[in-house]
């Protein structure tokens, strides 16, 4: 674990006029966001980052938040959820050497619901009108990452044959795709297209990890708690009619339906110790994106002992949406057939205020821009297998998904 700080012990938050959209006043440096619609946040700078791995990593991120929020003098005006000093967080999927990181920024422009604000920390600047003009990543040439199409097919053979074994019920495969740019690449360009084009997802960039996720791990909100749940997939239709026919054909698939309620009983079981009421839907509905449908499931509950956001994103990781089921043989495949670290993919992602609010995606529909190279992108997608899944469909839904970071990678 390492982590670095400067000292900033006032944190004030102040009421503003609205300041039009939000991702349109960042700069083009240490960034970092949470928005979806009009609401969200767009920030930037950093006061303090904690860079931690391993099974105890949400531990020590609660642990260091908490004492870091103790030694700070709030001056908050606003008294919304996402107001006053605020961490935005993006964790590993696995145990492993990868690293999860948290990082509070200098300045933080929020809106929710109508109220428009800004938070700064010590002596930050926060003038919006620093920003420079958003680079274009240019001409994009594309490569295998991990696996080849051909391997992740084989990949998915062999799980699938692993779940006809009765080995597991549920395993979720994932395949990487490199991209090579000319320019640069700035995370505001994918932000941009990606919020445009998936307003009801939540787009996020913590770190160099940029996506729109369609999946809310917890959004936690006083004593009030919400899970959305996505699993089961088909592709957009042509027309109105055929678009229709595939929701149809979703609602009724056996086999997305499985996979659906192994997803939904993974985070009910989880969150129902955690509440004095949840609320389960009986039958999941169809959430349509751009791109793709998903079979969607919205768990709600009431606390019952104030655990924070945080707290709920460690105990529900991972769920059977993004791993699989039971959780343990789901891992050991991932483990054995993807080739590859996941890294922060499939992780939490999101943000946390000093009250214990906040909101955690899964980050999916996301790309990490290598740190070591501003020219390179690494792109994720993954798929829920369960008896009867199919090699070649698999492969196709997982080109789909990616589609989201290359349009908006190819988007001038």
């Amino acid at each position: 674990m390492s982590t670095t700080a400067r000292t900033r012990t006032l944190v004030r938050s102040l009421p503003v006029a609205d300041p039009g959209p939000l991702l349109d006043t960042l700069p083009d440096d240490q960034i970092v966001t949470w928005t979806r619609g009009n609401d969200g946040f767009a920030a930037w700078g950093e006061v303090a980052r904690l860079s931690v791995s391993g099974p105890g990593r949400f531990a020590e991120a609660a642990r260091w938040w908490r004492e870091l929020v103790g030694s700070l003098d709030i001056d908050d005006q606003v008294h919304v959820p996402g107001s006053g000093p605020v961490a935005f967080a993006s964790f590993t999927f696995d145990d492993g050497p990868s690293s999860s990181v948290v990082i509070v920024p200098e300045v933080i422009v929020g809106r929710r619901d109508g109220a428009s604000w800004i938070t700064t920390i010590g002596d930050a600047d926060p003038n919006l009108a620093h920003r420079s003009p958003v680079r274009a990543a240019g001409q994009v040439r594309y490569s295998d990452g991990s696996v080849t199409s051909a391997g992740y097919e084989q990949a998915v053979a062999t799980a699938v044959q692993r779940i006809n074994e009765g080995a597991l019920d549920k395993v979720v495969l994932a395949r990487d795709l490199l991209a090579t740019t000319e320019n640069p690449l700035d995370a505001r360009a994918l932000l941009g297209p990606l919020s445009r084009t998936y307003p009801s997802c939540w787009t996020f960039a913590v770190d160099g990890l940029v996506g729109a996720t369609p999946e809310l791990l917890v959004r936690r909100t006083g004593d009030h708690v919400v899970s959305r749940v996505l699993a089961g997939t088909t592709p957009r239709g042509s027309d109105a009619v055929v678009d229709a026919q595939h929701a149809a054909d979703l609602l009724a698939s056996d086999k997305d339906r499985v996979e659906h309620e192994l997803a939904v009983r993974s985070v009910s079981e989880t969150l129902g110790p955690f509440c004095s009421d949840l609320v389960v839907p009986r039958s999941p509905e169809v959430m349509r994106l751009a791109n793709v449908q998903h079979l969607q499931t919205d768990i709600t509950g009431r606390l019952a002992n104030g655990e924070s956001a945080l707290d709920l994103a460690a105990a529900l990781h991972p769920t059977a949406a993004v791993c699989g089921t039971p959780t343990g043989k789901a891992r050991a495949l991932i483990r054995e057939l993807e080739g590859m670290d996941r890294g922060r993919y499939a992780g939490p992602v999101g943000w946390i205020d000093s009250r214990g609010d906040g909101a955690f995606g899964i980050a999916l529909r996301c790309a990490q821009i290598e740190h070591d190279d501003e020219h390179s992108l690494r792109m994720y997608a993954g798929c829920g297998l369960v008896l009867g899944s199919v090699p070649t469909d698999e492969l196709a839904e997982s080109q789909t998904k990616l589609l989201a970071i290359r349009d908006a990678l190819e988007s001038r």
